[in-house]
């Protein structure tokens, strides 16, 4: 096995060790008092962190020089699109038990379950466009239709901040991390735009 395929298994397992843990303490009952809020939470918190970490390979790779972690890119994206659908699916099944009147007025009067839904929406076409076939079909398009990770961070990040009550600290370190993978972005595109001295 060559050393990125180590590491790329490697974060395989990490990445699946919280949904592996939830079903261990499924079957053991240490899901705490509040199982569905533990569900919740376990899976939101690790989706956002997946997606966050999937907009964090091209600054690496561009300050880093490893061309190779780009292709790290795709299974991460996939990984945080799992466990959104977990966090959706505990909301459906858990929460509301597929009672789709109950769950369109929370959308509707919850602001927070507003741009959880909207964030959700935002990562499906970008999961069932990550194969290999799709980017071939979409060429140029593709890469201007993935944009919408972007998007998608940034309301998953105001997604938690708004369920948040007291505690602020945790959604504004999400927050400072993408202001920080942003500013990567738009240093790097304005350097392009500049005229080359010589």
């Amino acid at each position: 096995m060559t050393r990125f395929a180590f590491v790329r298994w490697s974060i395989v397992a990490a990445a699946l060790a919280p949904a592996a843990a939830l079903v261990y303490w499924t079957f053991t009952g240490d899901l705490t008092a509040n199982p569905i809020d533990f569900i919740t939470d376990t899976t939101g918190t690790t989706a956002l962190t997946l997606l966050v970490c999937t907009l964090t390979v091209t600054p690496l790779r561009r300050l880093t020089a490893h061309n190779e972690l780009v292709r790290l890119r795709r299974m991460l994206g996939l990984l945080a699109f799992f466990y959104a659908c977990l966090h959706m699916l505990t909301w459906v099944v858990l929460d509301w038990f597929f009672d789709v009147a109950s769950m369109t007025a929370d959308v509707v009067q919850r602001p927070f379950i507003t741009m959880g839904m909207t964030t959700f929406l935002l990562l499906v076409p970008l999961a069932a466009t990550s194969t290999a076939g799709m980017i071939r079909r979409l060429g140029r398009r593709w890469q201007q239709l993935h944009r919408l990770v972007y998007v998608a961070a940034i309301t998953a990040v105001i997604h938690f901040w708004w369920i948040v009550k007291a505690d602020f600290r945790q959604p504004r370190l999400w927050a400072l991390a993408l202001c920080v993978l942003f500013g990567f972005r738009a240093w790097w595109a304005l350097r392009a735009r500049l005229p080359t001295r010589g």
